[in-house]
């Protein structure tokens, strides 16, 4: 897969296209998820967590409130992390994301491209543009 761009027409889609991303990406990896709201993100961020075992689709959430949600698989865990409503890099250095980093850690970032170090750190951008009501461009670069 590596980098391209995919067209997804449903939900359903769009995970399964995150369970197939879950196949590529080797922790530890830095991943900035960036798209208007409503454009999938959370959406992929299911099947990633479903296909490294870390979650079901169901048990995924948008973490906009509570900003990191964690979800642990047997061999490796996934960090779903939201930074909507951060605007500074005191607000974001309170959240201890440095701490997250680790060997068997992948974390999926929304909104990282608001701060500078997240495009100098990020390992994969994957990109989401809304063509329709259920269908998706998403490109992923970086793979």
């Amino acid at each position: 897969m590596a980098t391209g761009e995919f067209t997804t027409h449903s939900p359903e889609e769009t995970i399964q296209l995150g369970h197939q991303l879950a196949r590529e990406l080797k922790p530890p990896q830095l991943v900035v998820l960036r798209g208007e709201l409503g454009t999938g993100k959370t959406t992929l961020v299911k099947g990633i967590a479903e296909g490294f075992q870390a979650a079901s689709q169901d048990d995924v959430t948008s973490p906009t409130f509570t900003l990191i949600h964690e979800y642990r698989g047997p061999s490796v865990n996934v960090f779903h992390i939201d930074l909507y409503r951060i605007d500074t890099d005191r607000e974001l250095e309170t959240l201890g994301i440095d701490d997250l980093y680790g060997d068997s850690n992948v974390l999926l970032i929304e909104w990282g491209e608001k701060f500078a170090r997240f495009e100098r750190e990020r390992h994969v951008e994957i990109r989401f543009r809304r063509l329709g009501e259920n269908e998706r461009r998403i490109r992923v670069s970086g793979l």
